[in-house]
This record gives structure tokens, sequence and C-alpha cells, in this order.
């Protein structure tokens, strides 16, 4: 006989399905750099070109777009978006009824 595979329903969060620490914060991040990533290839941005705009070097361009976001805190994200013409609203509300604990998310306008 095969093997069994157990196959369990996602959160949503891959960080908090796979118990990382900060998993809301991480998945905030990752969102955030992935519309970093989307607004550079929309505008075909070299990652050099890129880096000139952001203000870092091409190589943090080619961490950001892999996915690499140590050394990235939310705040620098944010930046990069103003430098790519972006407006970040941050609005802040009472939690969830019925939820725990507060969250963090981000919705793209």
């Amino acid at each position: 006989m095969g093997k069994t595979t157990r196959v369990v329903r996602s959160s949503g969060n891959v960080f908090a399905d796979l118990e990382v620490g900060e998993a809301e914060e991480a998945f905030a991040k990752a969102e955030i750099a992935s519309r970093i990533g989307e607004i550079i290839a929309k505008r075909r941005l070299s990652q050099t070109r890129a880096a000139a705009i952001l203000g870092v070097d091409q190589p943090k361009v080619s961490a950001l777009m892999r996915g690499k976001l140590e050394g990235f805190s939310s705040d620098r994200l944010f930046r990069f978006l103003t430098a790519l013409d972006q407006d970040v609203e941050i609005v802040i509300k009472v939690k969830r009824e019925g939820s725990k604990h507060g969250r963090v998310r981000v919705v793209a306008g």
C-alpha cells in the first residue's frame, strides 16, 4: 500500500501555517514587497534603475525581488512605495469581534 498524505487547509498566511514568529507582520511585509516588485515590473525598470529610484544598491533590489526581506523593515518598504509614487495609508481600527488579537494586513487599492 502507498503512503497516506495528510492535507491541511491553509489559513491564508503561509507564515502562520509554518508557525513563523510574527507571522502577520511577515505576511504583510511579503505583500508589500510583492507590490513593489509588481510596480517595478509594470514600469519595466531595470534593477539598476529601480535601485536609483529607491536609494539603494542593485543587490538590495535583487534581494527584494526574490523575497529575501531580512534587513527590510516595514517602514523602509513604505519609503520604497512612496519613492515609486504610491500613497501609503495606515488605518487603525478596533479588532474584529471574536478575534483574540488584532491583526495586520495589506490592502492594495
